[in-house]
């Protein structure tokens, strides 16, 4: 393949030519400027550059993180070491019209029960690369990218080279992280690129991906040509407050040297679209690069108030500026199989830069998405299907995903085809089922092959490995799939047995004894994941980062979450119970009122049918029960399946399950059905057998709350109930959506119905507000 030429390269090929280059550069790199050892001649060094250039030139969406035209010489370090945050640096929720603006103040106003509007802080979004900066007692002694927002990598010597940045400082507390974004002026960008260019070398796309790739250079030295500067906006680990207000920290942070954008209050989401507008005018004379304007509430105190949810602070957001768009053509759908089996197609562009990078793919959801027809039934893109070979409009604002926004019917050719929905899956072949679940935007296709689907195997075992989930550095897609082939790795256990191949797998291209090592290294270091990372990458549908993150902190071992979930099998619903919760007309009201009377409705030779009317029961509609009649065949028939579901609904080890906050039923369902499955124990037992996850430590241990499952019911009047389940789950509280034996206390305000009862059935201890109150604080 290395001498096959650039343009008759096939996708697959371009990405294994490559991965090639990349480790074939990087060898010779290190041997010759690391070692003084070349093994090939400048001009043979050239070409593979050269043609590493063209593949990429051809292949824009192909280029690796890891691409020789990202780096200069080669890595005086081996890598970058690991740096775990001490406060998560979170992502930020993002806003696209003033409407979005309004929702997030109303929202800080509903969830803290203000009168009011708080006030908030605006300054423009720097679109570069987060860094954070430690100091203790004054200097400078690390500095890291943000990475996963848990943990980042050492990039201090890199960040040194950076004037903006101070080595030391005067006046601060002794531990003082400061927050911000690296990036590069635009006239400063255009010179450097324009001088990389007079030297026949790679060019950047951005100044954001070129402040990235300077930032992450393992020799300093190349980072400090780079005409690099840094914007402060926030801070991580304090040893004590900055001031009591965003506004009045920041510039605290700018009397002790750092640069900061801008930052202006506003009293209002009026205000806060005024400077919004002021900054988007101004847009273009500024220096640096903007992608939108961010808003907080100013408050510190309300900020804790607030706090965060899955991963981005609840008083923060951006606004990003409206997105940019661009025509292209659609010139292929493809099938991507994915690790649940969903069919995903891909729509094929004909390359187009928008939104600041080469977009040569975009996600089309679903087969109703691909015919005009939204999840809610009604029409999207004014009814217009889309087909191969048609002009459409793609934009793509800030990070957010590409997305096609219309199709240009003015210019549909004759030969613009339909697309026809594969009934086979096109890897395995297998039968395609198309389900409607709930959260799910349509009805999704599915490949009922199950594990013995390669791609669901190799993609679940992708997002085992993957950054966010068990993290094993060295480790990616084309490895997994490498080694899927290979027949070395079928299911995550294999992964921690590589070892068994380490002679095999030197013998291979690109890899050698160092590389061999530091991949067994990184797979060691994963022998003892965190609870929820752990779960997590287990890949169970609709366990989140954030719902395995409830569970650990719900659990807080595995061996407490292991026994529970079996627990939970067993009193799992059955089938009869099932078939009634499909039922239409029939909610969850109804249900339990008809499992409730089942002992004492009649069967099909009782009274009860003499005049053909159905049984009284409190909380069921004629329409209910019009709704049984039609799905079961009769009366009759509809009164046997009630009572044969009364026999077979869920037990309490499986509604404690559903109720945690946070998990809910549709995740509970998934979390059971997993462990219900005999080949997932048996291979999560052979998994253990080499990882150990860690215990979740509790959180705020000494609060007198800490452990207790509490249930929050009724209109709360000094706080909302949103908050008060924020401030218990962070006070280490466990907060469940209803009551039952296991609960240890009801927090009832005015208006407490069915679950007071419950309180009292079970013999919970109930309190008010006032006494919640006092107890969390």
């Amino acid at each position: 393949m290395s001498d096959k030429a650039v343009d008759k390269l096939t996708p697959k090929q371009a990405a294994a030519e490559l991965e090639r280059l990349a480790s074939d550069i990087a060898r010779h790199d290190k041997l010759y400027h690391g070692k003084d050892a070349p093994l090939i001649s400048d001009a043979e060094y050239d070409k593979l550059r050269v043609r590493n250039a063209a593949i990429e030139a051809r292949f824009p969406d192909l280029v690796r993180e890891d691409s020789p035209a990202l780096s200069v010489g080669s890595a005086p370090a081996e890598k970058f070491g690991k740096v775990r945050h001490a406060v998560p640096m979170l992502s930020l929720d993002n806003a696209f019209d003033p409407a979005d603006a309004h929702a997030f103040v109303a929202k800080v106003q509903r969830f803290l029960n203000l009168d009011g509007s708080p006030v908030i802080t605006a300054e423009p979004k720097i679109d570069g690369l987060s860094a954070s900066l430690r100091y203790e007692n004054g200097k400078f002694v690390q500095g890291a990218t943000r990475g996963d927002g848990r943990e980042g990598e050492d990039v201090t010597a890199n960040l040194r080279t950076i004037a903006d940045i101070p080595h030391v400082i005067k006046g601060a507390p002794a531990v003082l992280e400061v927050r911000g974004e690296v990036y590069m002026e635009k006239a400063a960008f255009a010179k450097m690129n324009a001088a990389l260019e007079k030297d026949g070398k790679q060019t950047y796309v951005n100044p954001r991906n070129s402040a990235a790739g300077a930032l992450r250079q393992l020799d300093a030295k190349i980072t400090a040509t780079r005409p690099l500067r840094f914007f402060a906006h926030g801070w991580g680990e304090l040893s004590e407050p900055l001031a009591e207000t965003q506004f009045d920290s920041v510039q605290r942070l700018a009397d002790l040297g750092f640069p900061l954008a801008g930052i202006k209050r506003a009293q209002n989401a009026e205000e806060l679209l005024a400077i919004y507008e002021s900054i988007l005018a101004g847009r273009e004379k500024l220096a640096y690069e903007i992608d939108g304007v961010v808003y907080k509430v100013d408050s510190l105190s309300l900020q804790q108030r607030l706090g965060f949810v899955s991963r981005s602070p609840r008083w923060a957001i951006a606004h990003k500026f409206a997105a940019e768009q661009q025509t292209t053509i659609l010139e292929g759908i493809d099938i991507q199989v994915g690790r649940t089996g969903a069919l995903t197609p891909v729509g094929r562009l004909k390359p187009v830069f928008v939104g600041g990078v080469t977009v040569t793919n975009v996600t089309l959801h679903n087969s109703d998405y691909i015919r005009g027809v939204g999840a809610d039934g009604g029409p999207i893109r004014g009814g217009k299907d889309l087909r191969i070979g048609d002009t459409v409009i793609v934009q793509r604002a800030g990070d957010v995903i590409p997305q096609i926004v219309d199709v240009l019917l003015e210019k549909r050719t004759k030969g613009a085809r339909k697309y026809q929905f594969p009934e086979r899956c096109p890897v395995c072949d297998s039968h395609v089922a198309r389900e409607l679940e709930p959260g799910e935007e349509g009805v999704i296709a599915r490949c009922t092959g199950g594990l013995n689907c390669p791609a669901q195997a190799v993609e679940r075992l992708i997002h085992f490995v993957a950054r966010r989930a068990m993290d094993i550095e060295g480790l990616g897609s084309k490895q997994i799939e490498e080694f899927y082939e290979l027949g070395w790795v079928k299911e995550p256990a294999d992964i921690f047995k590589l070892a068994d191949h380490r002679n095999e797998l030197m013998t291979r291209d690109g890899y050698g004894e160092k590389s061999v090592a530091n991949l067994l290294a990184s797979i060691d270091a994963r022998r003892e994941p965190e609870f929820s990372r752990f779960l997590y990458a287990l890949g169970i549908r609709d366990i989140g980062e954030t719902t395995a993150g409830v569970i650990a902190r719900r659990f807080e071992s595995w061996a407490a979450f292991v026994d529970a979930m079996q627990a939970a099998v067993k009193a799992k619903p059955g089938e009869a119970y099932e078939a009634l919760e499909r039922v239409n007309g029939v909610g969850d009201g109804a249900r339990a009122a008809l499992i409730a009377a089942a002992p004492e409705l009649k069967g099909p030779a009782g009274d009860l049918f003499a005049s053909g009317e159905a049984p009284k029961v409190k909380g069921v509609t004629a329409k209910a029960w019009q709704g049984l009649t039609d799905a079961f065949g009769s009366l009759a028939e509809a009164v046997a399946a009630i009572k044969a579901a009364a026999k077979q609904a869920p037990g309490d080890d499986y509604l404690e399950l559903a109720r945690i906050d946070g998990v809910g039923p549709v995740a509970a369902d998934h979390l059971v059905d997993f462990f219900a499955e005999k080949h997932n124990v048996d291979a999560l037992k052979r998994l253990l057998k080499n990882v150990t996850p860690k215990d979740q430590p509790r959180a705020a241990t000494s609060s007198k709350v800490s452990g207790l499952t509490i249930v929050f019911t009724g209109t709360l009047e000094k706080t909302t109930r949103d908050e008060a389940k924020a401030r218990a789950i962070s006070l280490g509280a466990k907060v469940s959506g209803s009551v039952s034996k296991k609960t240890d206390l009801v927090v009832a305000g005015p208006g407490a119905g069915s679950k007071l009862a419950e309180a009292e059935k079970h013999g919970v201890k109930v309190i008010d507000e006032d006494a919640w109150i006092a107890l969390s604080t």
